[in-house]
């Protein structure tokens, strides 16, 4: 049964602000049919520059994907007051329209994303179907697309280390992408079938993603020192934007896509720890006591009893949670146990990051070592992994998942460094990935996200995923081939628009224009959110 809830304002405040903006899009695209319809030649070399503005758009989605700033970002809209261009936006200016043509595109797309969300999770328009599992089918997909990834998009990369300039490169981009990729997939598939029996697995993978929010943040301002309130809010845009936009248009709370606040909080613990007193970033002892200061904050808030709650109580607006299905729990009981299982692994990637280029050096002086010095070594190290790994497996990764997570804080680095020295133990092993899995690695997020409404269903407002969305009845596995194809598609295509409209509303080198953008944007909302609980309250 499919329960969508009362009319909230905000979803009222999204239908009067996209209305706006695709009616303006749609007549922006027939501005532009007939300007380039009237002139054949201006057409032909307005084609031209187009072509050239796509060109400089492809540059700038790599430098993106690569986890760069957009150049162009800086210069697309141009530098008249914002209120003007609101003015422009409300009177339908052609010449405003025109220039902001592709921006109200890619705006429009967003909003017929989020209503397609909408009507497959609360609407019966689609059915949904019961989730089932079985061992075989559920290997045999795993072991398929690793297959299949091997066979046609195994590649050799010739990246080289930022540290030593030679072919290292410990951990690098691909590697983590990859890693990301793979247990992405698990993940997704773990809820598609209710594979309960890979839970502890499932908790590692999670893990392992906090782990590389660490080392990954870590790396970034340590290396590049860079601060900056642009970069900042990228992040912020990045993890934020389009949760916020679901929360508010199926009216869940932030807390159901838990991946969210939790890799937010732990990237401004890292932007913290190394932002505060960052010029003494160089010296051993400082980092040492930053490090030590970021464990006592963590045993502070976490392990002492009580301090939990007074620390987040402030927060519950935000990050309080009450499942339909579980209405007694308080409702900060969803963080207390979503951050209190990974409140440590992100400070184990802080470290990690930070001794990456002592290990890479020592990497390189073994490599140049002779050939039964190399092996031996080697050898070592991966009988030691495996060893440890068994260890880890036989007494931590075997027991009932109340008894797991207990122990999990503290013990889901091993299996984390374990993976790591078997993956990098090869300069072969360094230089290879399955780049299929990497491509899916940079669409964790939309992925993630995506899943409760177009792939999954929850049927109501908080709810948990607990069926399958339902396109073609019973027939489970074609099915399964649809929904899936039209969730990766949508997933990426999300990936690209939050990507592009960062590059619009989030300039890289003017804090005064992203000051105004951000004042603006709450204004707005404010304005639109006001009206509309004027209109939901009419009735009463």
């Amino acid at each position: 049964m499919v329960d969508a809830g009362p009319v909230t304002p905000g979803q009222v405040s999204f239908l009067l602000g996209i209305i706006p903006v695709f009616v303006t899009w749609i007549y922006a695209e027939y501005l532009e049919y007939k300007k380039s319809s009237s002139v054949p030649k201006a057409h032909s070399d307005s084609n031209l520059v187009e072509l050239g503005e796509e060109t400089v758009k492809e540059d700038d989605r790599a430098v993106l994907l690569e986890g760069g700033l957009s150049r162009s970002a800086s210069v697309k809209f141009n530098s008249s007051s914002i209120k003007l261009n609101l003015m422009r936006f409300l009177t339908m200016d052609d010449s405003f329209l025109l220039e902001h043509r592709l921006t109200l595109r890619v705006m429009s797309e967003l909003g017929a994303i989020l209503f397609y969300f909408y009507i497959c999770d609360r609407t019966n328009i689609l059915g949904y179907s019961t989730k089932n599992y079985n061992r075989d089918l559920f290997i045999f997909l795993c072991l398929l697309l690793v297959i299949v990834s091997a066979m046609t998009s195994l590649r050799k990369h010739s990246d080289k280390s930022a540290f030593s300039g030679k072919s290292i490169f410990y951990l690098n981009r691909h590697q983590t992408e990859e890693w990301k990729g793979w247990m992405q997939v698990l993940f997704l598939l773990y809820h598609y079938f209710a594979a309960s029996e890979i839970y502890n697995a499932i908790r590692m993978f999670i893990a392992a993603y906090v782990w590389m929010t660490g080392f990954g943040n870590f790396s970034y301002y340590y290396i590049r020192k860079d601060f900056s309130l642009a970069r900042f809010a990228q992040m912020m845009w990045r993890l934020n934007f389009f949760v916020a936009f679901c929360c508010i248009v199926l009216n869940n709370d932030y807390m159901l896509y838990y991946i969210c606040p939790m890799h937010t909080l732990f990237t401004l613990m890292v932007y913290g720890a190394l932002g505060i007193f960052s010029k003494y970033n160089e010296i051993r002892s400082v980092m040492a006591m930053k490090i030590l200061a970021c464990f006592l904050v963590v045993i502070l808030i976490w392990e002492i009893p009580g301090v939990f709650y007074i620390v987040w109580r402030p927060l519950a607006f935000l990050l309080g949670y009450t499942d339909p299905a579980k209405p007694d729990l308080p409702r900060l009981h969803e963080w207390h146990f979503r951050s209190g299982l990974d409140r440590y692994i992100w400070i184990i990637g802080m470290i990690y990051a930070y001794y990456h280029p002592t290990v890479e050096k020592w990497m390189e002086k073994l490599e140049e070592s002779d050939t039964k010095r190399r092996v031996s070594i080697k050898a070592g190290i991966v009988s030691v992994a495996l060893f440890v790994g068994y260890l880890w497996y036989e007494c931590i990764y075997k027991l009932d998942k109340v008894s797991y997570n207990k122990l999990h804080p503290y013990t889901s680095w091993i299996p984390i460094t374990v993976y790591i020295c078997l993956r990098n133990f090869t300069q072969q092993l360094r230089n290879f990935s399955l780049t299929l899995f990497a491509w899916l690695g940079k669409i964790t997020l939309e992925t993630y996200i995506s899943q409760f409404h177009i792939w999954l269903r929850s049927n109501t407002p908080n709810g948990q995923p607990k069926w399958l969305l339902s396109v073609i009845p019973n027939y489970p596995m074609l099915n399964f081939m649809l929904t899936t194809a039209i969730y990766v598609l949508v997933s990426h295509r999300l990936f690209e628009l939050t990507n592009t409209l960062k590059t619009v509303f989030v300039p890289t080198k003017d804090n005064q224009r992203l000051l105004h953008n951000f004042l603006a944007g709450a204004a707005i909302f404010t304005s639109l959110y006001f009206i509309s609980f004027i209109i939901v309250h009419i009735p009463h």
